[in-house]
């Protein structure tokens, strides 16, 4: 059978496996299963069950709905998840006998996160809740007003994904009886609150809060360990850290929970701390490893993916993600010290979970040319058994490009890693095109795993070079900390590198024919490059900064990240203006395509506009599409009809230049 070339709309024909959690009973457990749906144009996330000995797969709900964050009942008896089916996610409850799924909670402004009480009997919950109101089982219906004036006081009071902040509303703990259905709020004041974890016997729980009143400028969340029936409270971290994603050993005598005390900002590496609870010593499991914890990989196929940061088996030993060397490896840890990997090279484990006894793991695993599925490991042999086959079918259909891995010399003679992607068709003795892709961040980075975006570019017939440049996550804390104040420098330095070193190695590349694009800080450095050099014969910047003078007060982490990432603020403007791509638009020969999202808070829509309206001005060829109803994550989760049509504009604009 002769394959196909991967399509724009083949979005619509890939699935995301995620999600899977091990019933109590070892034997059985659930995952999720998203789809884009073309007709109605949005997601749609099903539950699934899997008999973990017989392989058996059975599907567990069926409506156009988006299910999330599904957890096992203590005894194994009900399954609870998140569902949008009357818009708010609200947690409903399915028996693991079979039959239709029971709405719990009908909070007015939905459910954040929850948590099973150990005794089953009740659901710990996360929920917004306005200042001076009590949770009620019914929403109330607002009535229709005139439109009131939003008044500023404080510097975070907008966010992407969500636009305006509601005023005077916080998050707040709580818990709702499942038979009677009464809820009782746990915790009070003015205050965000995470719920973490809840302790096996019922009578503890980790919570994440910041009580500083002034938070515009404080980015921490210290741990407390709080007594249930008193409320007395201990606090697990001290420093101006962030820190989450607790659990309770099963004997719970230790609580595990990662993230980092912040020392370079953003680009700290998260680690895995270990609280012991009756002495209130703090370990670092992972000091030793000079990798961060979690994964950075970015993407655009996995949708809705929430794993735990750290899973207890018996015997107080642990697992975590780690981001390596491009790769998202699952890491086993024990108290004694000992850390070691227990997957391989390679891939990317994007969502998992470990049996009690530590036995085996459920995982959902991709690579560069295999989208993910579900796959049961043998943790001491690395036996694998793939459980789902979800994209099988497309995968027999498409052709698709295996990357060829690169290491090479960047600036200061820092190794640098990366992947060149040949060309679907590719014959030996012809030219083709190249294009250059750059991931946002820039603290994440480009990983062993399926990109849709990629692969379409080589099935039009480009070759396609991404690498992780300084600044990307998965190296040392000196490389990824090296963009910082730096932007335009070492790390403008390290892809051109990586563009000489292949174009010496492969002569199938032609010059004359190179392309570059990239998103977010792969859209700044887009538009660096085009400023800085004429060597690209199209470009197209994606949800871009061209100027960080009014990034800094217009993105909604302007203020901040302006300083964390430039090192400066509104006091030096020469600073700022030297850092932004639109002081050399004068020097763009480039042809230009600006592609951004009107709903875009984090890098706003007029980064886009000045960059258009002054290269327009200047006679230079630029062209400037805006998406409505879509923020910073078009690419990622944005209604799918705008998703295929950014891809074409892409595609359109270097089959027209290249």
């Amino acid at each position: 059978m002769t394959k196909r070339k991967l399509e724009a709309k083949d979005l619509f024909n890939l699935h995301s496996i995620t999600n899977p959690v091990i019933a109590p009973n070892g034997k059985e457990a659930v995952f999720i299963r998203t789809e884009m749906d073309e007709k109605d144009n949005t997601y749609y996330a099903y539950l699934y069950h899997v008999n973990v000995e017989s392989s058996e797969i059975t599907q567990w709900t069926h409506k156009k709905e988006r299910v999330s964050a599904p957890q096992w009942s203590a005894d194994g008896k009900y399954i609870a998840f998140l569902s949008n089916r009357e818009e708010d996610n609200q947690v409903y409850i399915l028996s693991a006998n079979g039959g239709e799924a029971k709405k719990l909670t009908e909070l007015e402004k939905g459910i954040t996160s929850f948590l099973w009480s150990p005794c089953g009997q009740k659901i710990w919950f996360a929920a917004s809740l306005k200042e001076g109101k009590a949770w009620i089982d019914e929403a109330e219906k607002e009535e229709k007003t005139l439109p009131e004036a939003y008044i500023v006081e404080k510097m975070k009071y907008h966010a992407d994904g969500v636009g305006l902040l509601p005023k005077e509303t916080y998050k707040q703990i709580g818990y709702i009886d499942i038979t009677t259905q009464e809820i009782t709020q746990f915790t009070k004041g003015n205050y965000n609150y995470n719920l973490q974890a809840i302790s096996h016997d019922g009578k503890k729980l980790v919570m994440g809060v910041n009580r500083e009143e002034n938070q515009d400028f404080t980015f921490r969340q210290p741990l407390l360990l709080v007594d249930i029936e008193t409320k007395e409270e201990a606090i697990l971290t001290t420093d101006d850290g962030y820190y989450g994603g607790a659990a309770f050993s099963k004997d719970d005598k230790y609580i595990a929970f990662t993230g980092s005390n912040r020392q370079y900002e953003n680009a700290t590496h998260a680690e895995v701390y270990v609280y012991e609870v009756s002495t209130g010593f703090l370990q670092i499991l992972t000091e030793g490893i000079d990798a961060p914890v979690g994964d950075y990989a970015g993407g655009d196929v996995q949708q809705g993916v929430s794993t735990p940061d750290v899973v207890w088996t018996a015997g107080n030993h642990l697992y975590f993600q780690l981001s390596t060397m491009g790769d998202v490896r699952l890491y086993f840890a024990s108290l004694d010290g000992a850390v070691y990997p227990a997957t391989g090279e390679n891939e990317h484990v994007y969502s998992y979970d470990i049996d009690t006894t530590g036995t085996f793991s459920l995982a959902t695993i991709s690579n560069a040319i295999f989208p993910g599925e579900l796959f049961k490991q043998n943790l001491a042999t690395g036996e694998r058994v793939q459980l789902t086959h979800f994209n099988e079918e497309l995968l027999k259909e498409i052709e698709l490009s295996e990357p060829e891995a690169i290491v090479y010399k960047g600036a200061k003679d820092w190794e640098v890693h990366g992947w060149l992607l040949k060309p679907i068709g590719y014959e030996e003795g012809k030219k083709y095109p190249l294009i250059v892709e750059i991931h946002g961040g820039p603290h994440t980075m480009y990983a062993n795993t399926f990109f849709h975006e990629l692969q379409l570019l080589a099935a039009k017939g480009y070759g396609v070079l991404y690498v992780n440049p300084r600044g990307s996550h998965s190296y040392s804390q000196q490389f990824v900390d090296a963009v910082r104040g730096d932007y335009g420098g070492g790390d403008y330095e390290d892809i051109m590198a990586g563009l000489d070193y292949i174009l010496a190695e492969n002569d199938w590349i032609d010059e004359t024919r190179l392309g570059v694009t990239g998103g977010s800080y792969g859209g700044f450095m887009t538009n660096w490059i085009v400023g800085h050099t004429n060597r690209f014969k199209a470009a197209v910047t994606q949800r871009s900064i061209s100027n960080w003078i009014s990034f800094y007060g217009v993105s909604d982490i302007g203020y901040y990240f302006t300083p964390w990432q430039i090192g400066s603020d509104m006091k030096d403007i020469e600073k700022l203006w030297n850092a932004s791509p639109l002081k050399y638009a004068s020097n763009v020969e480039t042809p230009l395509l600006i592609l951004h999202s009107e709903n875009d808070y984090r890098c706003p829509i007029e980064q886009g506009q000045q960059l258009y309206i002054t290269l327009k001005a200047m006679g230079k060829e630029t062209s400037f599409v805006r998406f409505p109803q879509a923020d910073h994550n078009l690419s990622r989760v944005g209604l799918p009809n705008l998703r295929q049509t950014r891809l074409e504009q892409i595609t359109s604009w270097f089959e027209k230049y290249l």
